[in-house]
C-alpha cells in the first residue's frame, strides 16, 4: 500500500457504478478521498475515475458467505487500519415480467430474502465487520434509504419498500450502539432522482413534487459528503429527506 493511500481519508462505497453511487465517487474523489468500491462486477477497465483494482472489491452482497470474505479483504486494504466513511448505497428492487411493481402478495419468499439480504443485512454486516476501523478514525456510516420506506410508492415493490423502512430503523439502532465508539450513523432518503433506473411514469410524479423537478444525483452526493465530514460532527441517528418536498 503506498504512502499516499496511508495519508488519504478512505470511503467504502457499495453500488458505485451508476446514479447516486457514481456521483458520490466523483464528489469524494474530487475532495482527495480514496474511494474503495464494492460491486458484483470485476473492476471495469474503462473506469471513469482514477482508481485501480486495489480500490475495488468484487462481492455478491446477496451471499452472506461471500460478504464475510469480502469484509476481510477490505480490512486488508485499509492502510493504517482506519476507515473514515462507509456508505451503504447498493440496493435491489425487483420487478415483475412486465417491469411492474411487485406487491406483498406477488413477491415470493426467496425474493423477499434476497432483497432483505442486499438492502438490509449487508449494510449491518459491513458496519459490524468494519467497526474497529471506523472507531479508529471516528468515522461515519451513511445508509441510503428511500422515500418508499415511509409511504406506498407507485413503482417501488413491497420488499424494497419494507427493507428501506427497516434500514431507517436500523440507522437509529446503529447510531445508539456506535455513538459511544465515536462513530456517527445517519441515513439519507432520496425521492425521485434523475438516474438511468427511473421507472416509466416518473415524469407524472414531478407535478406532485413542490419543487416541480427531479433531483440530481450530485445533490444527493453532496448530502452524503456532508454527513461524512466534520460539518455534521454532532449529527447522528438522522434520516435526511432529499426529495424536493415530496414527503410533505
Amino acid at each position: 500500500m503506498n504512502t499516499n493511500n496511508q495519508e488519504r481519508r478512505t470511503l467504502i462505497l457499495t453500488g458505485a457504478s451508476r446514479g447516486i453511487g457514481h456521483a458520490t465517487v466523483k464528489r469524494f474523489s474530487s475532495a482527495g478521498w480514496r474511494v474503495i468500491t464494492c460491486s458484483r462486477q470485476a473492476f471495469p477497465e474503462d473506469c471513469p475515475w482514477e482508481a485501480g483494482p486495489e480500490d475495488h472489491v468484487q462481492v455478491d452482497l446477496s451471499s452472506p458467505e461471500n460478504l464475510t470474505s469480502a469484509i476481510q479483504d477490505i480490512r486488508g486494504r485499509l492502510a493504517g487500519g482506519r476507515l473514515e466513511a462507509l456508505v451503504n448505497n447498493a440496493a435491489i428492487s425487483p420487478k415483475d415480467d412486465k417491469g411492474g411493481r411487485l406487491g406483498a402478495i406477488s413477491t415470493d419468499a426467496d425474493l423477499w430474502q434476497q432483497v432483505f439480504q442486499v438492502n438490509f443485512f449487508a449494510p449491518v454486516m459491513l458496519a459490524k465487520g468494519l467497526v474497529e476501523e471506523l472507531q479508529a478514525a471516528a468515522g461515519s456510516v451513511v445508509n441510503v434509504t428511500s422515500i418508499a420506506g415511509s409511504r406506498v410508492h407507485p413503482f417501488a415493490g413491497a420488499a424494497y419498500a419494507t427493507s428501506k423502512a427497516a434500514l431507517a430503523a436500523l440507522t437509529r439502532e446503529m447510531a445508539s450502539d456506535f455513538g459511544p465508539l465515536g462513530v456517527r450513523v445517519n441515513a439519507i432518503a432520496p425521492g425521485e432522482i434523475d438516474t438511468a433506473i427511473l421507472s416509466p411514469g416518473t415524469d407524472q410524479l414531478v407535478q406532485e413534487i413542490p419543487m416541480r423537478r427531479l433531483g440530481a444525483p450530485e445533490e444527493v452526493a453532496k448530502t452524503i459528503y456532508y454527513l461524512c465530514t466534520d460539518q455534521s460532527s454532532y449529527v447522528t441517528g438522522a434520516e435526511i429527506h432529499i426529495n424536493g418536498g415530496q414527503h410533505v
